[in-house]
């Protein structure tokens, strides 16, 4: 009886060393994480012809196109996990901006406008791997709403299509633009390290087949044909990259 009584300690003592000793749960069912980082954007991009769609010499605009930037901004995502593998991430960014360059007949001007891109998107996740796992990778595939604000035309780029609609009568008429917002798909991969129970860091690759129409309004004289539309259609097709630093709650 006595021995029995002297090995609780003992049992107790190696108790607690296998507590401290098992894993932390780092990504299992009900976990939290909050992820802070940096959204690299690098739209795979192309451009249908710019067109005049009324007036004198409506039509398109030969070789005339243009080219988007890359851009960066700081970015935000919000993780629950229903299981230890299922997750559901919200992704939030400040909105960058993008600038749109002349190619073709169009490459003269340089910069045509920029705009601010807004994406907050949503998306499922598989991860791999146990809640336990150092390190986890994931596939995912969600859904965005993209619109944009913001947007300005170039002086440059005011002052061509003027000269050109008017028939080089008028330099000086104001441009403005629209362009059309839409839901895209969003398919992502990548992976999360995990230091300790609460702190990790993420790296993560997405692709949104992207397109948006741009339309725009030019104020011409009457005696120079009114007021002049046109319109073109720009594939966006980002690849974005998030590198992010992540707590648990």
């Amino acid at each position: 009886m006595k021995k029995q009584f002297s090995l609780l300690p003992k049992i107790a003592a190696l108790s607690v060393m296998a507590a401290f000793a098992a894993p932390a749960m780092a990504q299992s069912a009900g976990s939290n994480i909050v992820n802070l980082g940096w959204f690299h954007l690098s739209p795979q991009d192309s451009s249908e012809l710019l067109r005049k769609n009324d007036g004198p010499g409506a039509g398109p605009i030969p070789n005339s196109g243009a080219t988007i930037s890359n851009a960066d901004t700081v970015g935000f995502a919000f993780t629950h996990f229903f299981t230890d593998n299922f997750a559901v991430t919200t992704d939030l960014g400040i909105p960058p901006t993008f600038k749109l360059n002349g190619t073709g007949s169009l490459a003269g001007i340089g910069e045509i406008g920029k705009a601010k891109q807004w994406s907050p998107a949503i998306v499922a996740k598989w991860f791999f791997g146990d809640a336990n796992s150092k390190f986890r990778p994931f596939v995912g595939a969600g859904v965005s709403y993209v619109w944009y604000d913001n947007i300005e035309l170039s002086s440059g780029f005011q002052q061509a299509i003027s000269s050109k609609y008017s028939g080089g009568a008028v330099t000086t008429a104001k441009s403005s633009a629209n362009l059309s917002s839409s839901w895209a798909p969003v398919f992502s991969l990548g992976g999360t390290y995990n230091f300790d129970k609460n702190w990790s860091v993420g790296l993560s690759v997405s692709y949104l087949p992207l397109k948006t129409n741009a339309d725009i309004t030019t104020e011409l004289p009457a005696a120079a044909g009114g007021t002049t539309h046109s319109s073109t259609s720009l594939t966006i097709n980002p690849i974005v990259t998030f590198l992010s630093v992540g707590y648990k709650f």
